[in-house]
């Protein structure tokens, strides 16, 4: 287990701009450096990166984080695996063993469970039980390396192996049907999956949440699902996840642009052809969550979802929800409304591949998929496609896009150019964000004061001192807890730096939200121990109203003679430290 002074020395080994560019565009502004933040839908760089405190800080979203936490959140990956990536650019040589010891414990079992599924399933294919199995997937084209590489199992046709494998390993019930691979029924608990191939489904880091069964052996399609997905889990949400991210990363970032497609066997078809930066959507809508996911991979996004209407609603749909992130994809649509799958084996390689290097701009489809259905040479259809293409051209910022579509629409339309420039120039933009104006919360005094005191402690040991000496009372619980962190950890240190001192709170996101708003006050660095001194000031005063408080709930409470003497005497001394606060200069 590594020490607190090593985790240390790993980070600082390394420059967060640095590292947080070679993620995100960042371009110096001042002292600081700023970007489009990757963890909210921004078109505003409102992500600050701080050199000089080694820390990021969005001011929107709020992220805040070190080097460690900037890899962990953008990766989604665990401390220690991010600790690995800084090591390695580092060229510090670490050896940490299996990070899965690492995982939330409340999770833990599910992932257990769905790593002895995975095994077992492919262990089946693997058998004389799996062998028609396999011939389907061979003359589907899939060969036994892709069988591997993508861990295809096999689900057999008893109703409860996988159920009596999970109970010897020691397994609740409860577990079990939790992760949706069992369920109970009158006969006891069972299988979900039965005589199915079995597609494991991963999440961002790899490890197996989910899985897809197919059918495979002539079923009736009219009687059985052609696929069961795993239900939804604390593991496995298919709103935010995309098939084959994490192995896609590397490639996606090294080519710079993303491929997404719609099913498991379209991605492993097209994997199987040499083109490895290429996720799929499983076959559900393309969420806001899939955007953000896809924005952190490359810049530049093809679509190529199935040829068929669904597909083209589909390529809309995705289309739209990347735009709103600022990106704007390329479309590819396949001919004689085939899927990807079915296209490979028809046309071939190399025909595919000519069109995934060939698409066509988003806004050309949208051309054709709003002319669909419309006669031209009607009015009413040429005045709604005009208006819908218009209405299009209002919700983006590329001037030569504009001009360049407008020319086509005209074109097509047969109206004058002009009119459709002042058309479009009368539309009224309609922001995507629309910001709620709320009054601020005014802070009293002692808030105030709390703040500031705290966002000194971060800069200043001296400031850690006289909090120490003080005993005063932070009215606020999470600042008393995070004013109590920062003294614990000069007292174990010897010193203090924001950028570590953030290691400590890895599961905390509360306190590192909380590190962040302290950070955000951009408070003069020019500061003397007076300034310190009047927030301990207000802070005692605030100390001194709450004792009082307390003690003559007490004294009106108590029946002791004795009890009251006592409480009268306190009372007395806190109301002369009281008029001693009171005169000194008070903190505004």
């Amino acid at each position: 287990m590594l020490t607190n002074e090593q985790i240390n020395n790993i980070r600082s080994s390394v420059n967060i701009v640095d590292i947080v560019s070679s993620y995100i565009p960042l371009t110096k502004k001042g002292k600081n450096y700023f970007g489009v933040c990757p963890f909210h839908p921004d078109s505003d760089p409102s992500f600050c990166v701080s050199e000089q405190k080694q820390i990021y800080t969005c001011f929107s979203c709020k992220a805040t984080g070190n080097v460690l936490h900037f890899i962990m959140n953008y990766e989604n990956i665990s401390f220690m695996d991010a600790l690995k990536i800084i090591a390695n650019k580092a060229n510090i040589d670490i050896s940490i063993g299996d990070t899965s010891k690492y995982l939330p414990d409340k999770n833990k079992k599910l992932f257990e469970i769905y790593d002895v599924a995975s095994k077992f399933y492919q262990n089946n294919i693997n058998t004389v039980n799996g062998g028609k199995a396999r011939d389907y997937l061979h003359n589907r084209g899939f060969d036994d390396e892709i069988i591997k590489e993508f861990m295809i199992g096999l689900s057999l046709t008893n109703h409860d192996l996988l159920t009596k494998i999970l109970i010897n390993s020691k397994n609740s019930y409860e577990d079990m049907i939790k992760s949706g691979l069992v369920v109970k029924n009158n006969y006891g608990y069972s299988d979900i999956y039965n005589n199915r191939i079995m597609f494991p489904i991963w999440d961002v880091t790899g490890k197996v949440v989910g899985f897809s069964g197919r059918i495979f052996n002539g079923e009736d399609t009219n009687k059985y699902a052609k696929y069961i997905n795993t239900k939804e889990t604390p593991i496995f949400k298919k709103g935010e996840l995309l098939y084959n991210y994490h192995r896609a990363k590397n490639a996606c970032r090294q080519k710079n642009f993303t491929v997404i497609v719609e099913g498991q066997l379209d991605l492993i078809r097209v994997y199987s052809i040499g083109l490895f930066n290429i996720v799929a959507t499983m076959g559900t809508a393309f969420t806001k969550e899939h955007a953000m996911l896809v924005k952190r991979l490359a810049r530049d996004v093809v679509i190529c979802f199935d040829g068929d209407g669904a597909g083209e609603k589909a390529t809309l749909a995705c289309g739209n929800e990347l735009e709103n992130l600022g990106i704007t994809p390329k479309i590819v649509r396949l001919e004689d409304s085939l899927d990807p799958d079915e296209y490979i084996r028809k046309y071939g390689k190399n025909r595919f591949l000519e069109k995934i290097d060939n698409p066509i701009s988003f806004m050309d489809f949208k051309l054709s998929f709003y002319k669909n259905n419309k006669n031209l040479n009607d009015n009413n259809d040429v005045a709604n496609y005009v208006n819908t293409i218009v209405n299009e051209l209002s919700r983006i910022d590329d001037d030569v896009l504009k001009e360049l579509t407008l020319k086509k629409l005209s074109l097509e339309s047969k109206l004058d150019i002009e009119f459709l420039r002042n058309s479009l120039n009368n539309k009224k933009v309609v922001k995507k964000d629309i910001k709620i104006v709320t009054n601020p919360v005014r802070e009293n005094k002692y808030e105030l004061a709390t703040k500031y005191l705290i966002y000194y402690m971060l800069k200043d040991k001296k400031a850690i001192k006289i909090y120490n000496n003080s005993k005063v009372f932070i009215p606020n619980e999470k600042y008393r807890l995070l004013a109590k962190e920062i003294s614990c950890f000069y007292l174990n240190n010897g010193f203090i730096k924001v950028a570590d001192l953030m290691n400590s709170f890895v599961n905390d996101d509360d306190i590192i939200k909380l590190i962040g708003e302290i950070e955000k006050l951009e408070l003069s660095d020019d500061y003397d121990i007076k300034k310190i001194n009047d927030c301990i000031n207000v802070l005692k005063q605030y100390t001194v109203n709450y004792e009082t408080k307390n003690l003559d709930q007490k004294l009106h409470n108590t029946d002791s003679y004795d009890e009251k003497i006592a409480l009268a005497q306190r009372l007395l001394d806190l109301k002369k430290e009281q008029s001693k606060v009171m005169e000194e200069k008070k903190y505004e």
